[in-house]
C-alpha cells in the first residue's frame, strides 16, 4: 500500500495581523516611541505575526521643514533600536515608517524588522505634492537602478554594535517567509497614483500589502480613499492592511485613522475614524487560502501575472527570508476568522464637521498646556458652531474617562481640569461638568446688539455648561471715539445717522476690534478670577466662505489662537447644528441659531426693517451682495476646479440658468474683485482646522499672492464680450435644459 502524506494539505493557512491609528506629534520623539511600544504589545497579545503603522510614525508626518535636519534622521534611528531592544519586533514583523539618508538622498522609507533584525528599507516612489502636502520639499521618490541589482543600505554603527547587522536591503522588494507567505508595501500616496504599486505586487504573488499612511481629514474624503482601498484587492485580490495616524500632530490638519484590513475587497476589520485615545490597534485573523483561489480563479489575473513573473519588475524581487514565520503555529492557536464582513462606517458631513474639530481641538488642548478655552460667543451661527464643537469635544473625552478612569484620557482630564489633586480618579460626571472647567464664553454686546442674540448665546452656554459672562463694550467703544474726535475734532456717523460708507465702516470695525483686545484680556486673567492656574486658548469663528469673500474685520474675533470652523462652509455649518439639535437632548436651541438669518449687529438697530428671526435689520448677505450658497460655489470652481473669472463664468453662466447672463457676469466680478481687494487679510487669518478641500489658507494651502489689479481688466473684458455673444437678457429656459 501507498501512504499518501497530508502535510500540505492540513498546513495551517491562517494569520493573525495587526495595523494601528496612532495619535503621533512631530518630533515627539520619546512620546511616539511609546505609542508604537503599546500598539506592538497589543498586536503580540492577540498573537499577531505582523504589525503596521502609520507613514513616518517614529518621528511624526507632519516635521515639514525638520526633515531637513539630521538630527530628525539620527533620532528616528536612536528610537528604531531602542524599540529593537525592548522586544517589539521578537516573534513578530513590524512594519516602520522613518525617514532615511541613503546614497546622499533622503528618501520616506518603511524600515521592515523582525526580531531585531532590518529586513528591508523599502523607500517611497511617489510623492504626496497637492493640497497640504509638501513631500518633493523634503524627499525624492526612488527610482530602482537599471541593472535590477539589490542596493545596500548601511546601517548606523548601533546595529552593528547592539544587534550585529551592518547593513540591509533596500529597494521595492517583497518578503517571502519560511511558511511560504509573501509580503510587501506601498505607502500613502502610491495607492492614488495611476500606476499603484499594488498591482505589480499582486502580479507577482504578493499575498500581504501594508499600506502606512498620513492621510489628513477633509470633509466627504474618506469613502474615496476607502474606494480605493477596496477596489485594490477586490482587482487583484490579496490582504491589504491600511495603517494612519489619526489626530492633530502640530500643525492646521487632523489625520483621521480609519485603520483597516481588507481580503480579496471585504473589509474584515476597521478602526474608528475619529477618537480621543492615542492607540487603536486592529487585528485580523485571516486565511491565505482565500486569497490564492480567488486569484486562481480568475483567468484574466493569471494571464496577467504570467507576464511578470520571473522579470525584475523596475526593481521588484522577492527576498527570502529563512528566520521569518507568520503563519500561525499548529494547535498553537484556534484562529477566529470573522463570520460575515464588515459594513464601511462613513460619516455624514455634518458628523464630520463636529467630530473631526472637536477631536483637533482636545488634542491642542491637552499638548499645549492650556488650561481652556475662551470664545466670545455672539449667539450667531458661527460662534455658536465653535461652542457647540467644544461641547462634543466635552461629550467624546468624558465618556472616554468614564469608561476608563485609569486610563490616559482620564488623566489628561484631569490634568486640564485641575482636578488632579487629591483625587487620583476623578472624572467628570457629565460633559456639562467638563465644560464649565474648561470652555469660558463671553458675550460682548453694544448698544447695537439685540436682545434675541444675547438670550440664544446665554441659553446655548447654559445647554454646554460653559461659564459664561455678558459684559458691553460700549465705554471701550466710546473712549476711543472720543480720543478721536479730540485729537482731529471730528466724530464719525453711521450711515443711517448721516455719516459716510468710510465713517460707517470704521465705526463697525472699532466695535470688533476691541471684541479682540477684551477677548485676550479675559482669557489670560479669567483663570485668575476663578482661582485656577494657566492661561486659555481664545478661538475664533470665522467660516470658509467669509475668509473667500473677505468679509471680516482684520484682528477682530476673526483673529484667534485656533479656529475649529475656518474652513467649513456656513451651509456646512447650518447642517451640523440642525443635527446637534436633534441628536443631543437639551442642545435644541442650536436648530433655532441655525434658522436665523446670519447678522453682524455692528449698526444700530433699524426697528422698522428688522426681523423676529434676526433680531436686527442688518444681514451678512445683504452687506456681501451675495449669498452663502454663492460663495460655495465661487469657492469650489475657483480652487477645486482652478477657475479664473472667464472660465468660472463660463461654467456658471450654464448652471446658474434662472440669471441671465449679464446677471451672472456681474456676480462672478463682484465676487472677484472682493476676493482679491480682501486677499491680504488671508495672510494673517487664524491657523484653522483643515476641512475644506477649497479653503483659502493662505499660510499652507492656497497659495497665492495677495496683492492684486483688483479691476482685472483682460478677464472681465472677456466676460464682457461672451455676454454680447447672448440675446439681450437672455433667461434660459430651465425646463429644455431639464
Amino acid at each position: 500500500s501507498i501512504i499518501m502524506s497530508t502535510t500540505t494539505a492540513t498546513a495551517s493557512t491562517h494569520l493573525t495581523l495587526s495595523t494601528c491609528n496612532l495619535n503621533q506629534w512631530s518630533l515627539d520623539f520619546t512620546g511616539n516611541t511609546a505609542r508604537i511600544l503599546q500598539s506592538c504589545r497589543i498586536a503580540r497579545s492577540r498573537n499577531s505575526t505582523y504589525r503596521l503603522g502609520p507613514e513616518l510614525e517614529i518621528c511624526g508626518y507632519g516635521c515639514e521643514d525638520h526633515f531637513l535636519e539630521n538630527d530628525t534622521l539620527a533620532h528616528c534611528w536612536d528610537c528604531l533600536a531602542t524599540m529593537l531592544e525592548s522586544g517589539a519586533t521578537d516573534g513578530m514583523v513590524c512594519d516602520f515608517g522613518m525617514p532615511v539618508l541613503h546614497g546622499g538622498v533622503r528618501y520616506n522609507c518603511r524600515v521592515i524588522c523582525h526580531d531585531r533584525k532590518v529586513l528591508l528599507v523599502r523607500p517611497k516612489t511617489a510623492m504626496a505634492d497637492n493640497g497640504n502636502y509638501r513631500e518633493g520639499r523634503y524627499f525624492t521618490p526612488y527610482h530602482p537602478p537599471s541593472s535590477g541589482e539589490v542596493e545596500v543600505h548601511v546601517l548606523p554603527p548601533q546595529f552593528q554594535k547592539k544587534f550585529g547587522q551592518s547593513s540591509a536591503p533596500f529597494g521595492l522588494h517583497s518578503i517571502t517567509t519560511r511558511d511560504g507567505v509573501t509580503f510587501g508595501c506601498e505607502s500613502c500616496e502610491e495607492l492614488w497614483t495611476p500606476r499603484s504599486t499594488h498591482i505589480e505586487l499582486a502580479l507577482r504573488g504578493v499575498d500581504i500589502i501594508g499600506n502606512g499612511s498620513g492621510s489628513h481629514h477633509e470633509l466627504r474624503k474618506l469613502s474615496a480613499r476607502m474606494d480605493l482601498i477596496l477596489n485594490a484587492t477586490k482587482k487583484c485580490g490579496g490582504v491589504y492592511l491600511y495603517s494612519n495616524q489619526r489626530g492633530c500632530d502640530g500643525g492646521r490638519t487632523y489625520y483621521d485613522g480609519c485603520a483597516m484590513i481588507v481580503v480579496n475587497g471585504r473589509i474584515v476589520a476597521q478602526g474608528p475614524q475619529f477618537d480621543v485615545e492615542e492607540v487603536c490597534v486592529v487585528t485580523a485573523t485571516v486565511d491565505l487560502e482565500e486569497v490564492r483561489s480567488y486569484r486562481a480563479a480568475n483567468p484574466a489575473f493569471g494571464m496577467q501575472a504570467v507576464t511578470v513573473a520571473g522579470g525584475e519588475g523596475g526593481g521588484m524581487r522577492a527576498l527570502f527570508c529563512e528566520g521569518v514565520c507568520l503563519m500561525n503555529e499548529e494547535n498553537a492557536i484556534r484562529p477566529r476568522v470573522p463570520e460575515k464582513d464588515l459594513e464601511l462606517k462613513v460619516y455624514t458631513p455634518e458628523e464630520e464637521c463636529c467630530l473631526g474639530p472637536a477631536c483637533w481641538l482636545w488634542d491642542w488642548l491637552r499638548r499645549s498646556g492650556a488650561a481652556g478655552f475662551f470664545l466670545p460667543l455672539s449667539g450667531g451661527a458661527d460662534s455658536s458652531s465653535v461652542a457647540a464643537i467644544v461641547a462634543v469635544m466635552c461629550i467624546l473625552v468624558t465618556k472616554a474617562a468614564r469608561e476608563n478612569p485609569t486610563g490616559d484620557v482620564a488623566a489628561e482630564c484631569r490634568r486640564i481640569c485641575r482636578k488632579d489633586e487629591g483625587n487620583a480618579l476623578w472624572v467628570p460626571s457629565t460633559p456639562q461638568e467638563m465644560a464649565n472647567c474648561i470652555l469660558h464664553t463671553t458675550f460682548m454686546g453694544t448698544d447695537n446688539s439685540s436682545e434675541v442674540t444675547l438670550s440664544r448665546a446665554r441659553r446655548l452656554s447654559e445647554a454646554i455648561g460653559s461659564y459664561h459672562l455678558s459684559i458691553k463694550i460700549d465705554l471701550m467703544v466710546n473712549a476711543v471715539l472720543e480720543v478721536f474726535r479730540l485729537t482731529t475734532g471730528h466724530m464719525p456717523r453711521f450711515v443711517s445717522r448721516g455719516g459716510t460708507m468710510t465713517e460707517d465702516l470704521a465705526l463697525q470695525n472699532i466695535q470688533a476690534r476691541l471684541r479682540m483686545v477684551t477677548s485676550y484680556l479675559f482669557a489670560q486673567l479669567l483663570p485668575w478670577v476663578r482661582g485656577r492656574t494657566g492661561f486659555l486658548l481664545v478661538l475664533g469663528s470665522a467660516n470658509v466662505d467669509e475668509g473667500l469673500r473677505g468679509y471680516m474685520t482684520k484682528y477682530d474675533c476673526s483673529s484667534a489662537d485656533l479656529n475649529p470652523i475656518g474652513a467649513i462652509s456656513k451651509g456646512d455649518l447650518k447642517r451640523m447644528l440642525l443635527f446637534l439639535s436633534k441628536e443631543y437632548p437639551g442642545f435644541e436651541v442650536l436648530g433655532e441659531i441655525a434658522s436665523a438669518p446670519p447678522t453682524a449687529e455692528l449698526r444700530p438697530i433699524d426697528a422698522a426693517t428688522a426681523t423676529a428671526e434676526a433680531g436686527h435689520s442688518q444681514t451678512d448677505e445683504e452687506d456681501m451682495g451675495m449669498t452663502y450658497e454663492e460663495l460655495g460655489a465661487f469657492g469650489r470652481l475657483r480652487k477645486i476646479a482652478r477657475c479664473g473669472p472667464v472660465s468660472m463664468f463660463k461654467k456658471l453662466v450654464i448652471t446658474w440658468n434662472h440669471l441671465s447672463p449679464s446677471e451672472v457676469a456681474a456676480k462672478v466680478k463682484r465676487f472677484f474683485y472682493y476676493y482679491s481687494v480682501n486677499r491680504h487679510k488671508m495672510t494673517t487669518i487664524t491657523p484653522a482646522y483643515h476641512a475644506e478641500a477649497y479653503s483659502p489658507d493662505d499660510n499652507r494651502f492656497d497659495l497665492r499672492q495677495f496683492l492684486y489689479n483688483t479691476k482685472w481688466s483682460l478677464q472681465f473684458s472677456a466676460i464682457d464680450e461672451i455676454v454680447a455673444r447672448y440675446p439681450d437678457e437672455d433667461v434660459h429656459d430651465k425646463d429644455k435644459n431639464d
